[in-house]
């Protein structure tokens, strides 16, 4: 019963404490933080009531994962006084060099040599004798080294705290009081003294020591090996690097060989081109007054003698006619543009960027990205060729700045073939690439993925089956994350008001949580075969509104402010309403017009396969976004001086899913599937 069971002797709870982790330990700000009464996180801008009950979590600094304490936090942990025993030895140590004086001598004190525990003062050895002598109670005392630490070394119980820790639970390897045992958690437990306790794992803890010092041997000549081991791969490790320089090297020359053929043959033609330009430039210069051939002509003119006259004028006017047509048909000698000069490294640059090793036998993994998405958090797939050659996987993900600026990667090694990345900003584009290991071989990356994340942090809410819900015509899930309409017989007999100019009303839906104040972004999809579905917010003033009024009572096209808007309503209430819903069905989305643009009229695009709405709440401004490309397809003015509400309405058959947040659960979920 008692296997294992040194490893837990200090508790399940008192593992922050034991020697075999090593972790820091926590600051005392972060303690009290954790363990105040009453912390609780207050969630900015919304509230939902909640009877959850306070859990109180610790972040483990060496795994990074939060370990519930239960509802007393830290104060039900045990103290680990083998651990404090073994941190004063080498505080003794320590403060060797600083005497500890004793408490009880005559001035000038001598150095003490003990310390009494029972009585919590230090003694030199005269005094020691004087105050504990032989015979008495005092010398039963119990004495150690010099120590300044005289905290009682006394065990109590976290869940009893005035009751000494006696039994030892063999169930769930703790100590345990009495009480425990007697009415508490561990009643029906198998316990045993705490002196069989002691003696069996002291025997257990002893054989495993003895069989440790009976391996030194062993142990010396592994770590021997390990130490060749160590110096074999550094040296393999240099010579490698020293290939890839060499061929790094020679890649280099190739690329300096081809810049200079490629620069001189630039250079070649600028050289020919300004040649022409600059012979073409003389031409025209010769055909200035005072210049070249228009000074030559005009001093033929001069000339007097017929016969001289006309043998040199013949062939003056013939250059002269040639001069003037080029002025008629003026073309540049050369062109300017080096466009049949342009390096065209689109190829090469492909292939440097999958440069590896040579026949590394590792085949490169491809990310699925119909699979891959981001919402609160990116959940990144991919998919291996041979799944089963790979040990492990490097996923890598880096910031794209708007300047297109590239951060350095982040690296998470994943077992898997898919994880979730958290802590991303909001409204930022990210690369995601994956790499396989096996062993120490690694394969080349991945093509990069971008991904774009929402506007601002993922708001939280269910549909809510309480206010304004119609149970006749909705149908909720259990899970309230998804809403159908059901177009039964009572819609059927509704639509006899038709005949008299009346219209069947909407059924709405509203989220459970309201929103006041700062910025935030929830998606849905829409079902396909959904017949009118509209989406978006309203304030809750707008929403008793319609909740209270009569249903089926008057026509939404002509209660311009009712919010069954008929897609020109938008377009002529005042820019800054306490609603605002886009037309959602028959695979279509129907974009209101803006009541600051140009359009004539409303737009008509393809339902996206999930919606977003952002909404800012202190700029007064909601947004409809395209989920699959992360592009706003809407936005405008809304009155925000009211709480502000999620919104859903639906006719006739439809449905509508909110987008389910993105989560380790939610990959082991998508795993089982």
């Amino acid at each position: 019963m008692l296997d294992d069971s040194f490893n837990d002797v200090g508790s399940d709870n008192s593992n922050q404490s034991s020697p075999r982790l090593r972790l820091p330990s926590p600051s005392v700000d972060k303690i009290d933080r954790i363990s105040r009464p009453g912390h609780k996180k207050i969630l900015n801008g919304w509230k939902r009531n909640s009877l959850t009950p306070r859990t109180t979590t610790f972040p483990c600094p060496g795994c990074e994962h939060d370990v519930d304490l239960g509802e007393r936090g830290i104060n039900g942990l045990f103290r680990n006084f083998t651990l404090e025993t073994i941190v004063e030895r080498y505080r003794q140590a320590a403060r060797a060099a600083t005497a500890i004086m004793c408490d009880l001598c005559k001035p000038p004190p001598q150095e003490s040599t003990k310390s009494c525990m029972d009585c919590s003062a230090s003694y030199c050895n005269e005094c020691f004798k004087i105050y504990h002598p032989w015979g008495t109670v005092k010398a039963q005392h119990e004495y150690v080294g010099p120590t300044t630490n005289f905290r009682p070394k006394i065990l109590m119980c976290p869940e009893h705290e005035t009751e000494r820790i006696n039994m030892y639970c063999e169930l769930c390897r703790r100590p345990v009081c009495h009480l425990c045992k007697l009415g508490g958690n561990h009643s029906n437990h198998r316990v045993t003294t705490m002196s069989s306790a002691y003696k069996t794992l002291k025997e257990k803890l002893s054989k495993d020591i003895d069989y440790l010092i009976g391996k030194e041997s062993q142990v010396k000549s592994q770590i021997s090996e390990l130490n060749l081991l160590m110096k074999e791969t550094e040296c393999n490790g240099e010579r490698a690097k020293e290939d890839a320089i060499t061929h790094f090297e020679k890649l280099f020359e190739i690329l300096e060989e081809r810049k200079s053929s490629v620069l001189k043959a630039i250079d070649a033609s600028k050289k020919l081109r300004l040649d022409k330009f600059q012979t073409q430039m003389e031409e025209y210069q010769g055909l200035l007054e005072n210049n070249g051939l228009v000074g030559y002509a005009q001093e033929v003119l001069k000339e007097t003698d017929q016969s001289c006259f006309v043998q040199t004028a013949k062939q003056l006017h013939v250059r002269i006619q040639k001069a003037t047509e080029s002025l008629k048909s003026f073309r540049p000698a050369a062109q300017t543009s080096f466009e049949d000069y342009v390096v065209n490294t689109s190829k090469q640059t492909e292939l440097l960027g999958e440069l590896s090793f040579f026949s590394s036998g590792v085949d490169v993994p491809e990310i699925n990205e119909e699979q891959s998405k981001v919402y609160n958090n990116a959940l990144i797939n991919w998919h291996h060729p041979e799944k089963d050659k790979a040990d492990s996987y490097v996923l890598e993900y880096r910031k794209i700045n708007r300047d297109e600026e590239m951060l350095s990667w982040n690296e998470i090694e994943v077992c898997g073939t898919s994880k979730v990345i958290s802590d991303l900003e909001s409204n930022c584009n990210y690369a995601f690439r994956v790499r396989a290991y096996k062993g120490s071989i690694c394969s080349p990356c991945s093509r990069e993925l971008i991904l774009h994340t929402p506007p601002a942090p993922v708001f939280s809410f269910l549909f809510d089956e309480k206010c304004g819900y119609n149970n006749e015509h909705l149908l909720l899930n259990l899970k309230r994350d998804r809403v159908e309409s059901r177009a039964g017989f009572n819609l059927l007999l509704a639509a006899e008001r038709i005949q008299v100019g009346y219209y069947t009303s909407l059924d709405y839906i509203i989220g459970d949580v309201g929103i006041t104040k700062g910025k935030h972004f929830w998606a849905f999809r829409v079902e396909p075969y959904s017949y009118l579905v509209k989406a978006g917010v309203a304030s809750s003033d707008k929403l008793q509104e319609w909740l209270r009024s009569p249903r089926d009572a008057v026509s939404p096209r002509y209660e311009q402010d009712s919010g069954h808007d008929s897609g020109s309503e938008d377009a002529c209430v005042d820019s800054s309403q306490p609603f605002t819903l886009v037309t959602i069905g028959m695979k279509k989305v129907f974009i209101p017009k803006s009541p600051t643009s140009n359009e004539p009229e409303n737009r008509v695009l393809p339902m996206p396969t999930s919606i977003g709405v952002f909404l800012d709440c202190d700029k007064g401004k909601v947004a409809f976004y395209d989920m699959d490309h992360m592009k706003c397809l809407y936005e405008r003015q809304v009155d925000c001086s009211h709480m502000m509400y999620p919104a859903f309405a639906l006719m006739g058959s439809g449905g509508v899913q909110l987008e389910e947040s993105i989560s380790a659960k939610y990959l082991e979920y998508q795993e089982n599937m």
